[in-house]
């Protein structure tokens, strides 16, 4: 009778936990990800904003999106809907953070990357991910040999990695779960408190 009573409580309290943090325990493709610690990350050359910081961000909820330029099929129509979701939820606290990286074997010049941002519309804090430190830790080495490097993560208030969006464009389909996700984690803080 009391394992009965433990059950229902756990299986209560599951479901009101947001949808990826339940798929990722259900065999969810990106299991070996969710649920874990985000790295901090290595990246420089700030725009739209002083440098950041995964720790100065800990209480937000955090939407990171790599993306690159400048002939990036998936960068430029998911760039209006990351805009959408910074500027709705930026107040309630989430916070939308691009990082660059650089395809091409030339050097990365920021006032480039700050061009290209500009012709986007970017209006979120944009990074650049020099050698790609911070997709290898977050992604490359952990994901499919055959992902994309426009992956998106979304983690909680914590740190902690709720949900994986693998790259490509961001459709409306998708932008409306990365919202629904956001939106359930920007309420969790909001009961907890």
């Amino acid at each position: 009778m009391i394992l009965a009573g433990t059950i229902a409580a756990l299986a209560a309290g599951a479901a009101s936990l947001p949808a990826a943090v339940r798929a990722a325990d259900e065999g969810e493709p990106y299991a070996n990800i969710v649920n874990l610690p985000a790295p901090e990350w290595s990246v420089g050359d700030w725009i739209n904003s002083p440098p950041l910081s995964l720790e100065k961000l800990r209480g937000r909820v955090v939407l990171i999106r790599w993306w690159t330029g400048p002939g990036c099929p998936f960068c430029t129509p998911s760039a209006p809907r990351l805009n959408a979701l910074h500027r709705r939820y930026k107040e309630q606290g989430l916070a939308v953070i691009g990082f660059y990286h650089q395809k091409s074997g030339e050097p990365v010049r920021a006032k480039e990357v700050a061009r290209l941002a500009k012709k986007l519309g970017i209006e979120f804090p944009v990074a650049i991910d020099h050698g790609w430190r911070t997709l290898r830790r977050y992604w490359l080495d952990r994901a499919p040999k055959e992902a994309w490097t426009s992956v998106s993560f979304l983690i909680d208030q914590e740190g902690i990695i709720r949900y994986v969006h693998p790259g490509g464009t961001i459709t409306g389909e998708d932008a409306g779960r990365i919202e629904k996700e956001s939106s359930a984690l920007l309420q969790t803080r909001r009961r907890t408190r």
